[in-house]
């Protein structure tokens, strides 16, 4: 799946847990996507916050990320060892809009089409570059982050593999089924919805287990 923003579903942040201003998103990539946003259910009362939308390269709204809980940041002192938990409690929801194979708009090019393991792609590479390994300096992060994005590409590839199981979560009231898998970095899971959009997300501190999803009803007011 090709689109500008490269899949990275996360607000930049510096190694200091401060988000930089000038990536603060806008809600205007939000109200140009043709398909509806999922985040969590009312059940979820904490801070909600939008991230970024990616697009193809002609500029159709592809996908995008809601946050919900405490923004996750890059910090380097962050570590999963165990008895130790997580600093931040977050989830992300990811939506994406469900797209079979189609040409781009000037006919040069084919644009590849979403499906589920699109979702859990893009969910994998959110967590993924939101986390700092403990001990890990910044040369060898960026080797790592590389090779663990490939390997998410892998994992979403298969994802009636072993290395996910099948969780049954609320979608607008509805049971649904997903592919979920944990790590020592956090959890990902992902399905697909009957409004036609797939559906992924990631978190870290949060159960994933006891979340429900919903249609956002305004996106306008996260603005």
């Amino acid at each position: 799946m090709e689109t500008t923003s490269r899949g990275v579903a996360q607000t930049p942040a510096t190694e200091s847990g401060q988000q930089v201003p000038s990536a603060r998103r806008t809600v205007d990539g939000y109200l140009r996507a043709p398909f509806p946003w999922y985040g969590l259910d009312e059940a979820f009362s904490g801070p909600r916050w939008l991230m970024q939308v990616g697009t193809t390269a002609d500029g159709v709204v592809e996908h995008g990320s809601i946050g919900h809980g405490d923004p996750p940041t890059v910090r380097n002192e962050y570590a999963t060892g165990a008895g130790q938990e997580a600093k931040e409690k977050f989830a992300v929801v990811v939506t994406v809009a469900a797209s079979p194979p189609r040409r781009t708009a000037d006919g040069t090019g084919l644009l590849e089409a979403t499906s589920v393991s699109s979702a859990a792609w893009l969910a994998g590479v959110g967590l993924l570059s939101c986390t700092w390994p403990g001990q890990m300096d910044h040369s060898l992060r960026d080797d790592w982050l590389e090779q663990q994005t490939e390997t998410a590409w892998v994992l979403a590839d298969d994802l009636e593999g072993s290395d996910w199981s099948t969780l049954s979560l609320p979608v607008d009231g509805v049971p649904t089924a997903f592919h979920y898998r944990e790590s020592e970095f956090g959890w990902v899971l992902a399905g697909s919805t009957s409004a036609g959009v797939h559906v992924g997300a990631y978190g870290r501190g949060m159960s994933a287990y006891g979340l429900g999803f919903a249609v956002v009803k305004d996106i306008a007011a996260y603005a």
